[in-house]
């Protein structure tokens, strides 16, 4: 299963790393990294990224926001599994993501295991 996790803290790379060592070394987890959003959008429309599962993106970053970024991949990929992560929990956020599409909404620091059970199940 193919993830990409879109953040602007490269911090976030090792977190998901660590977290998901296990799956990784299995073979049942491959992790993908965009940092700005512009970054992301190119690599889902490359050929190695037509199977990404899910994607997981941060609300607050740089040049276009998680929620713009959400936006633009719904318009060009509508059945895509995608995760909202905020540190700032919003409602206002909330309703928008799920409004335009989200799968979920997680707050920051994110649970693994409730992470892990969410998409490992599907």
């Amino acid at each position: 299963m193919k993830i990409l996790i879109v953040d602007d803290e490269l911090t976030v790379k090792r977190l998901f790393e660590l977290r998901f060592r296990r799956e990784i070394r299995e073979g049942k987890v491959e992790l993908y990294f965009a940092y700005p959003g512009a970054q992301a959008l190119t690599m889902l429309r490359s050929e190695e990224m037509t199977d990404v599962a899910f994607i997981l993106a941060d609300i607050n970053m740089p040049w276009m926001s998680g929620l713009e970024l959400l936006a633009k991949i719904r318009l060009e990929y509508p059945n895509k599994e995608i995760f909202m992560v905020t540190a700032y929990h919003d409602s206002n956020n909330r309703e928008q993501a799920l409004y335009l599409g989200a799968t979920d909404y997680l707050i920051k620091p994110i649970d693994f295991k409730v992470l892990k059970e969410k998409l490992l199940s599907s």
